[in-house]
């Protein structure tokens, strides 16, 4: 008696919206010390949000080097006004589904996840227990925001092997504060600030450091002076070692107002993989942002 397999075609998934494998991947897995490989030969370092299996999956082909499961999917995808909001369970399923579906393609990209509002500000334990959350969902690195009083936080969590990465400028979990959605560190005692904590971040052994809304020329001093820490600009200039976007907004997709800072590459290309892959090239080559038109 002979038997025959069934076709591919009853044997696929109802929603198989990710292949089983794929091909061994071309570039080694991202790590820290590759990050600093890029930075010392002038390489600009891609980032993008992302918040699911597939788009992580996409995000991976096209190239990014970094994924960031950012706080913004309160935003963006639960419809929350700001990231307040959001809490520690919700980002841990989310850097799990992202986790997952790295881990389904192969993925090489380094995994960064926000630790939302709340949950380190408690002290350093807390924002151990909250980063051992995060980084057993999957994530190879935590984001936490705010200078100062974060510092030995970030000194805590690295000497216990979590690698962090920082984040000033706005800081929108601060939003509220900050009296808005406004660019930072614009007059000379609030950019002596900003130096002074990006500082006392590198010391403490932050390995990134988001710069968001700060000018383009404070921006690039920091970078200079930083070269323990690869700072990642969204709207902050060309002058960073890296580029991030919220993966909504460089496709054209904002429910609200785009930010001066967004291009939308989605509508260069005419598919989320390209626009990806342009933003991807768009970094490495310097033409994104354009200080003229994305910065301050």
């Amino acid at each position: 008696m002979t038997t025959t397999s069934p076709p591919a075609s009853s044997t696929a998934t109802p929603y198989g919206t990710l292949p089983p494998a794929s091909p061994l991947p071309q570039r080694r897995p991202v790590s820290l010390p590759r990050l600093a490989q890029m930075r010392e030969a002038g390489e600009k370092i891609a980032m993008i949000t992302a918040y699911d299996a597939t788009f992580a999956a996409v995000a991976d082909a096209a190239g990014v080097e970094c994924i960031l499961v950012g706080d913004s999917l309160g935003m963006v995808c639960q419809g929350l006004p700001s990231t307040v909001g959001v809490t520690l369970d919700t980002m841990a399923y989310h850097t799990a589904s992202v986790a997952r579906g790295l881990h389904r393609v192969q993925g090489t990209a380094w995994l960064i996840a926000d630790l939302p509002y709340g949950s380190y500000a408690e002290g350093r334990e807390q924002a151990l227990r909250s980063a051992c959350t995060l980084m057993q969902a999957g994530a190879h690195m935590v984001k936490l925001e705010g200078g100062g009083w974060t510092a030995p936080t970030v000194q805590f969590l690295v000497e216990r092997g979590i690698p962090v990465c920082a984040h000033l400028g706005l800081t929108p979990q601060t939003v509220h504060a900050l009296g808005g959605y406004r660019v930072q560190g614009r007059d000379d005692d609030a950019a002596r600030q900003l130096r002074l904590q990006a500082r006392e971040l590198q010391d403490a052994g932050a390995s990134m450091l988001v710069l968001e809304m700060v000018p383009a020329v404070l921006a690039r001093e920091l970078t200079e002076a930083l070269p323990r820490c690869h700072t990642i600009g969204i709207g902050a200039g060309s002058g960073t070692a890296g580029q991030v976007l919220v993966l909504h907004d460089m496709l054209g997709m904002n429910l609200g107002r785009m930010p001066r800072f967004v291009h939308d590459f989605m509508q260069d290309t005419g598919s989320v993989r390209g626009a990806i892959e342009a933003y991807v090239h768009a970094v490495k080559a310097g033409r994104f942002p354009d200080d003229a038109r994305h910065a301050w």
